[in-house]
């Protein structure tokens, strides 16, 4: 028999959010929010994107990568600029004053993710990642309840 996890979900977001919340407090005088720092961390390691990749990496609509954008724009953080292959397109773009404070961030992530991993032995983190990483790659496959009508109608009896 599995041991089963009670609130897993909760458990879960409620570390990520900690990690986030004390991530914001050491980079506030930069004055960016955790989505802020999220999209120019994609900027960073991927190179210039299109709204429509940043918002799928983010996992948020477009819009709301419209706002952030415009926000970090006026901050100086990134800049829009022509897609080079599609005219109707543009692409976001990391500016200096973002890559300048890359490795102070980075050294702030690592300062933290000792923090929150501390009393973990190198075992213990392989396997908290290794879990982590399969849970991923199980939720990545297409929810089964959403390809049938009758899983869902079964679980709206059930409660």
């Amino acid at each position: 028999m599995n041991h089963r996890i009670e609130k897993l979900g909760s458990l879960l977001q409620d570390a990520a959010r900690r990690i986030w919340t004390r991530f914001e407090q050491r980079t506030a005088a930069h004055g960016l929010s955790a989505a802020q720092w999220r999209l120019l961390g994609h900027l960073l390691r991927e190179g210039p994107l299109t709204q429509t990749a940043l918002a799928a990496l983010l996992e948020i609509e477009p819009i709301s990568v419209s706002r952030l954008i415009d926000r970090m724009e006026q901050g100086g953080w990134l800049r829009r600029e022509a897609h080079p292959e599609d005219r109707r397109a543009r692409i976001v773009v990391a500016t200096d004053k973002a890559r300048a404070v890359a490795p102070e961030a980075k050294e702030i992530v690592a300062a933290l993710y000792d923090e929150a991993l501390a009393g973990l032995t190198d075992q213990d983190r392989r396997v908290l990642q290794a879990a982590l990483l399969q849970i991923i790659e199980n939720l990545k496959a297409t929810d089964p309840g959403k390809a049938s009508g009758a899983a869902s109608a079964t679980l709206e009896t059930q409660t």
